[in-house]
């Protein structure tokens, strides 16, 4: 059964919005959380009045993460550019009029990022962007909190995420222990780091099933 947002939530939200002006919004939450779901579910529910910006977009490519010795880290904040994606929450906050602005998507099917694939024109009111590290408080991970009008935290079972994530990285090619091995590994590191920031959302969304 889709995630569906609650009515108050919604309503709070709508009313946040303003022709003219744009309202920048963050989803953190630990990997497998249903950051994405919820994106998706509040894309429907405004329709065109929103874009989503995923974080994901920032993944440096694989060949970038092997000359520097992190491909088994992937996932990790110093696995992405950070700098790049405060830049743009920057550029996207300041609406430049008559502008359309372009966002880079993260395509799992092939793991690397492809740049120019989201649009988000000048009329956009609602910008959502979804990631692991919106709270985190290094920098240059700081700029992103600045750049945002209201930041949630999606929380989930623990074990209902970890199973999650197992799944997703199997229907992408791995082997059920391969997959076990990356979430134990890398997946729940990572979750413990990003679950350690919650306390800095301006509300907590706890999804179930």
């Amino acid at each position: 059964m889709p995630y569906l947002p609650d009515a108050a939530l919604l309503a709070s939200l709508r009313a946040r919005l303003q022709p003219g002006r744009r309202f920048m919004l963050g989803l953190a939450g630990a990997p497998g959380a249903g950051k994405s779901t919820v994106a998706q579910a509040l894309l429907e529910a405004f329709g065109g009045r929103a874009v989503v910006v995923p974080m994901d977009g920032f993944h440096l490519a694989n060949s970038e993460l092997a000359r520097l010795g992190l491909a088994h880290r992937k996932g990790a904040p110093c696995t992405f550019d950070a700098s790049g994606y405060v830049a743009l929450l920057e550029r996207l906050r300041r609406r430049p009029d008559g502008a359309t602005v372009y966002a880079p998507e993260f395509r799992r099917d092939i793991e690397e990022a492809i740049a120019g694939a989201i649009a988000v024109p000048d009329d956009v009111e609602l910008v959502i962007t979804e990631g692991n590290y919106l709270l985190l408080d290094d920098e240059p991970w700081r700029g992103v909190r600045e750049q945002l009008d209201e930041t949630w935290y999606v929380d989930v079972d623990p074990d209902l995420r970890r199973a999650r994530l197992v799944e997703r990285h199997m229907r992408f090619g791995r082997s059920e222990q391969a997959a076990r091995d990356w979430v134990e590994g890398t997946d729940e590191p990572n979750a413990r780091l990003i679950e350690a920031t919650r306390t800095r959302a301006h509300r907590v969304l706890h999804l179930e099933d």
